[in-house]
């Protein structure tokens, strides 16, 4: 018996764009906060929006990226406006969109083959994963790839799990070595100027109430999928729909 066809996807949206520029010295440290020297030079992202695009309405809490480079690492700053901070998961490893969380995704090549996927939440604990191909191709995660260099923080503009104020939300820094990057077919090194990955950013949100002076989750509600260049579904593992950013010359 014959297979039937797969399930057509909707229309793919504008794919968005970003040139990154090159960081103007090594970052010193990693504090999570974005309004020092080192970020000054490196513009925004366009705000994110929901994963399916016009289809849905606009994220209700602002989200934002800036990117710069240098030869050894890829360097990401995350801002998210957000009035209940919250997070649970302190085991690296953990499926951390189960919580609140900011997520990287990454394929150098462009070609929806051999890509790379990093998950944090507001306590810092980290996910990273590689894919040889998507889900709907028959790919399986790899959780034993590790992001080897990788430095990450955290800064909270108000208190984490404290339904008894209003937060105004958390940002943070990640700074990837491109030696890590070692699974694609060409190889670990910094991009040239002018060259082009395929990148894209998610946030989970998800919908809380307060019981017994804590956050949890509301029962049934899905979570919120809001995304720097919109997938026109709810599926983010379709490379070829992520955004496309150029390194910069000097």
């Amino acid at each position: 018996m014959s297979q039937p066809p797969p399930t057509p996807l909707p229309p793919a949206p504008p794919i968005r764009r970003y040139v990154c520029r090159r960081a103007p010295f090594p970052p010193a440290e990693l504090d999570g906060r974005l309004d020092k020297a080192f970020w000054a030079g490196a513009v925004w992202t366009d705000d994110f929006v929901d994963i399916e695009g016009e289809l849905r309405p606009r994220p209700r809490w602002r989200t934002r990226v800036k990117m710069l480079w240098d030869d050894s690492c890829f360097y990401f700053g995350c801002e998210m406006e957000e009035p209940h901070l919250w997070a649970t998961l302190t085991e690296r490893e953990s499926v951390i969109f189960h919580d609140n969380d900011f997520e990287i995704f990454l394929n150098p090549t462009c070609d929806r083959l051999n890509y790379y996927e990093f998950e944090m939440n507001a306590l810092n604990t980290v996910w990273d994963l590689f894919l040889a191909r998507p889900y709907r191709d028959g790919g399986q995660a790899d959780n034993g790839w590790d992001i080897g260099g990788l430095r990450t923080a955290v800064h909270l503009d108000g208190t984490l799990n404290d339904p008894s104020d209003v937060d105004r939300g958390w940002s943070v820094e990640v700074a990837i070595p491109f030696a890590a990057f070692d699974r694609h077919s060409d190889g670990a090194r910094p991009p040239r100027p002018g060259e082009v990955w395929k990148v894209n950013f998610s946030r989970v949100e998800w919908d809380l109430r307060v019981e017994d002076g804590r956050y949890v989750k509301i029962p049934g509600r899905p979570e919120h999928n809001w995304v720097w260049s919109p997938m026109g579904l709810v599926d983010m593992h379709l490379p070829e729909r992520w955004g496309e950013v150029e390194f910069g010359g000097k």
